[in-house]
């Protein structure tokens, strides 16, 4: 179980780090989450990025009235996990930097629960992600410089929305180390 819900009880999943996603319409998806590649256009004087438009693409059903958008910037080697939503849902669009995105079903009814995922995602590999109610979800950053990861949520924020699980927590059992394959 978790900290802030008891409800919600975390599966007893396989030790590591799950299923990695290599391309966005891997079939080892979590039920629900979805991937995109955004738009980056670089120049000689850096680049820039499409985060979302309202309406269309992965954010096509998020209401505009409700939609907040916000922004993290996470030092290197810091691991920010784990978090899960009751309603809200999550579009994750890494703006700088690279991280190493953790995601875990912990929805019963899913066909994919106790299912995790991970996604190396970026500036080498600039990727949205939709992260549905559910699904817990973290990051780490990895390289030698920070991360910037800007967020649409299709919700104002609501502390009673939002559960939390320890990024070392057992029944997890996700390996945050470094995996030297």
């Amino acid at each position: 179980m978790n900290s802030i819900n008891p409800k919600i009880k975390t599966p007893a999943c396989e030790a590591g780090i799950g299923l990695v996603i290599l391309a966005p319409d891997s079939p080892d998806l979590i039920a629900g989450v979805k991937v995109e590649p955004f738009r980056l256009w670089p120049d000689d004087r850096g680049y820039f990025l499409e985060v979302a438009r309202l309406r269309q693409g992965l954010a096509a059903d998020f209401p505009p009235k409700t939609t907040q958008v916000s922004a993290a910037l996470t030092y290197p080697g810091a691991i920010k996990a784990f978090h899960y939503h009751l309603k809200q849902t999550d579009l994750w669009a890494p703006a700088q930097g690279m991280l190493q995105v953790a995601l875990v079903d912990l929805r019963p009814e899913s066909p994919t629960y106790a299912v995790k995922n991970t996604l190396y995602v970026g500036a080498l590999r600039p990727w949205q992600i939709l992260i549905p109610p559910g699904v817990a979800h973290g990051y780490k950053v990895i390289g030698t410089e920070a991360a910037m990861l800007v967020y649409l949520t299709n919700r104002l924020y609501n502390p009673k929305d939002e559960g939390r699980i320890r990024h070392d927590e057992p029944g997890i059992g996700y390996d945050w180390e470094l995996q030297y394959k």
